[in-house]
């Protein structure tokens, strides 16, 4: 098939890796979010997705919006069989989703009909999930509620952060999507309806979001501080300042600590929580690079009872 494949970030390169390689189908465009400041000196940066498509050689659209005339112009010539979906980070209009004969087709990295939305990775790891997986399904004009053509299973590691679950799933669903668009293009495989049963949203994550709650139990501190890693990062105030925790390790034998109270030894640092304490691995201060929690706070000099959460 002729395949117009969209997405924007590093997440979706392995699929569009594995479509290129596909020796049945075209990869004959992509279509990604435009480029974005970033950097110190805020240049505009190309995406991933941009950046792999120039390397092979493919055209690459960036329209503003999806909507857009030109766009959806320059698609209709272009006239894919079926495009292929990963993170593209827009919502796609209807005269978008009526060009290719076989529909937009989106690898979505959870098991459908749970946690539809832009952040599904990040709330199963917030909510304790033991597994997880990733679905390709048909797109319509609803959140994450098309048919659903197939699936695949992930366990959830004890210390997975949403980065090295979403790592996994980003290259075991690049096969899923390539086996999909073969079973489409041979007619032998259809779309099911998803359950009316066990929807969940994801919504995005935001940096608000990510603020830790020290009176809540330490295996949600501990969520919250892998769900979201790397971003936006978990964080807590300390002497009025932001402190991003970068990792901790649950400690069900240390307790006696009050919900932020720090306990600073030589090679360790302790926080009370909600029930036991938490020991931080790696902080990053406000404006400085990730350390180790022990050298932190052997620079700044834990007063007793000094609390974290508290400005």
């Amino acid at each position: 098939m002729r395949l117009v494949f969209a997405g924007t970030p590093e997440v979706a390169v392995p699929a569009l890796d594995a479509l290129l390689a596909s020796d049945r189908h075209e990869v004959v465009a992509v279509v990604t979010r435009p480029d974005a400041p970033a950097g110190r000196g805020r240049r505009l940066v190309a995406s991933p997705v941009a950046q792999r498509a120039e390397e092979a050689g493919i055209e690459v659209l960036k329209p503003v919006k999806p909507r857009d005339e030109d766009f959806l112009a320059r698609l209709r010539e272009i006239a894919p069989d079926c495009c292929p979906v990963v993170a593209y980070g827009a919502l796609l209009p209807k005269a978008a989703l009526q060009i290719p004969a076989h529909g937009w087709v989106n690898l979505h990295f959870s098991l459908l009909p749970a946690w539809r939305g832009a952040a599904p990775v990040q709330h199963a790891i917030l909510a304790g999930d033991e597994v997880t997986g990733a679905s390709t399904f048909l797109i319509e004009e609803g959140l994450d509620s098309g048919p659903v053509f197939g699936v695949l299973t992930e366990h959830v590691r004890p210390t997975d952060t949403s980065g090295d679950l979403l790592t996994r799933l980003a290259f075991a669903g690049s096969g899923l999507l390539s086996a999909t668009m073969d079973g489409i293009e041979d007619g032998t495989l259809k779309a099911v309806p998803q359950p009316t049963e066990g929807i969940s949203l994801a919504p995005k994550i935001n940096v608000e979001d990510a603020e830790l709650d020290w009176s809540a139990p330490a295996l949600r501190v501990d969520r919250v501080v892998r769900g979201c890693a790397p971003a936006p990062g978990a964080w807590t105030l300390f002497r009025g300042e932001r402190l991003k925790l970068m990792s901790v390790a649950v400690t069900p034998d240390r307790t006696g600590l009050a919900p932020g109270e720090i306990a600073a030894a030589k090679n360790s640092v302790h926080v009370g929580t909600g029930s036991h304490a938490v020991e931080l691995l790696w902080v990053q201060p406000q404006g400085k690079k990730p350390m180790k929690a022990a050298d932190w706070a052997r620079g700044v000099r834990i007063a007793a009872g000094e609390r974290l959460g508290a400005a």
